[in-house]
């Protein structure tokens, strides 16, 4: 049943985050650092020490730099450079059971660590709040800032947003597979499937794919993705297609004359019943199909790469025994995300 979220719940949240966000960086100024403090900077510099040089020497410039390492301190830490260093913050919403004003405390005491640990003005830090979502209000705006940046990845550019979404525009979690499509995509065609910004359509067309098509239902996300094109110098055979992927996909998939694809990147969402859809979309009940459909349009020899960040989600082999799978998650999780083994499955798949 589609749940009925309308649009000032949406506003009301948002104006509620922005206030404790600006409620937090204005206690930071006057934060004073304690033993628990003291501990969250010596695991920050810890971190930085190995990361910083993992990074150099693997030409990484966006890393994920700390991940609620401490229980006291429930928080992703990611680090981008560009023209400058910038930093994005994520707090976990704490448990209920915390009090409100000690939680606030605490974060504020983070946010003045983090920029005294990595030397930054806190200009260059950025706080969102991750709050569990039962529908699609993490894709809602946050901001209308308009701020975009320039950072880099694989030889590729890309624009990134610290203010006016939940996320940056750049999944750093996937920077492997964005890579393993780049190395595999010279001469081929690729797809792209809840395309998002386009990062691994980018990868795909500087690895010298000939063409490609990405699909997205969110105008927002299309503009942004040939924002990201025009950036690269791509042009050419590379379509941009606003469309909802679960119609867009079984309507290909069916189709007498379908297209084929030698590469395809399926990074569906946990859940979705977003008002722009006809029914609610579940990944572990809809994966089967969706999977089916996909692989309905890879050419002789193509290669489906499935991933979800659904951490309970099981992979139904059975359903899909037709199908040749290989479980490649341990080998899609870079350096600065070994903490966390599942932030994503990833799947090779072919027929």
């Amino acid at each position: 049943m589609r749940q009925n979220l309308e649009k000032p719940f949406f506003q009301l949240q948002a104006k509620s985050q922005r206030q404790r966000i600006e409620q937090i960086n204005r206690s930071t100024q006057n934060e004073q650092p304690d033993s628990q403090a003291e501990m969250f900077a010596n695991r920050l510099r810890k971190n930085l020490k190995k990361l910083a040089k993992w990074a150099r020497q693997n030409q990484v410039y966006c890393y994920r730099l700390y991940d609620a390492d401490l229980p006291e301190y429930a928080v992703a830490v990611d680090v981008y450079h560009g023209e400058q260093t910038w930093v994005n913050v994520q707090e976990y919403e704490p448990p209920k059971t915390i009090d409100p004003a000690k939680a606030n405390q605490r974060l504020a005491g983070a946010m003045a660590t983090i920029t005294k640990v990595l030397e930054i003005p806190a200009e260059q830090v950025f706080l969102k709040i991750r709050c569990k979502q039962k529908s699609t209000n993490q894709y809602q705006k946050q901001g209308d800032s308009g701020h975009f940046h320039v950072v880099q990845e694989g030889g590729c550019k890309f624009w990134v947003n610290f203010e006016d979404y939940l996320d940056t525009g750049l999944f750093l979690d996937h920077r492997p597979m964005r890579l393993l499509i780049q190395q595999q995509a010279k001469g081929k065609h690729f797809l792209n499937l809840f395309g998002y910004t386009g990062s691994a359509t980018v990868h795909a067309a500087i690895g010298g794919a000939t063409a490609s098509v990405t699909v997205d239902m969110s105008n927002t996300y299309l503009d942004w993705a040939q924002q990201n094109f025009d950036l690269n110098g791509i042009c050419g055979h590379h379509k941009l297609v606003r469309a909802n992927c679960l119609q867009w996909l079984a309507e290909q998939a069916s189709s007498r004359q379908k297209p084929q694809f030698d590469l395809i990147f399926l990074d569906p969402p946990t859940f979705s019943n977003s008002k722009k859809m006809e029914q609610t979309f579940d990944i572990q009940s809809d994966h089967v199909q969706l999977i089916r459909n996909a692989t309905a349009l890879l050419a002789p020899d193509g290669v489906l790469y499935f991933s979800t960040n659904f951490r309970r989600f099981r992979m139904d082999r059975e359903a899909l025994a037709n199908l040749i799978m290989d479980d490649i998650s341990a080998l899609m999780i870079p350096e600065d995300f070994a903490r966390n083994a599942k932030i994503h499955y990833c799947w090779r798949i072919s027929r």
